[in-house]
């Protein structure tokens, strides 16, 4: 049996950062989670970790590199081009999710504003990348 690959959250608001970490917790998500409070974090850690993060949780308003840079560079770069990327954000404007999808996001998924139903979409977020879908092959 494999180890439990770790979830990437790159998120730059502590309370964010707090409110989505507990709800995977609840959701019994057990892989470990790293967080990049950056852009510039997020992009040295998705290229340095071995093996890949199982899904990167991508907010996109971010300083130093705003998160559609840092899935630019993702989808760019040959090692990393398939890897799981969520766009979890409060933006709702449609040239950010347009563009979130044109550059490759797997998916798209607002922020609720309200604690309770914020928890649970990203408990839902979790159980579906950590134990639904059906991650690529190691190596691949």
């Amino acid at each position: 049996m494999c180890a439990l690959r770790v979830i990437l959250l790159v998120e730059d608001n502590p309370d964010d950062e707090r409110l989505t970490i507990r709800a995977l917790q609840r959701g019994k998500i057990v892989n470990e989670i790293l967080v990049a409070r950056n852009g510039e974090e997020a992009l040295d850690l998705v290229f340095s970790l071995e093996p890949l993060p199982s899904v990167v949780l991508l907010d996109l308003k971010l300083p130093k590199i705003d998160g559609l840079e840092v899935l630019r560079q993702i989808r760019a770069n040959e090692r990393t081009r398939l890897l799981p990327v969520v766009i979890l954000t409060s933006s709702s404007e449609d040239r950010d999710i347009v563009d979130s999808y044109s550059l490759g996001a797997n998916s798209y998924v607002r922020k609720p504003v309200e604690i309770d139903p914020f928890t649970e979409a990203v408990r839902q977020l979790g159980l579906y990348w950590m134990l639904i879908n059906e991650p690529l092959p190691e190596g691949l």
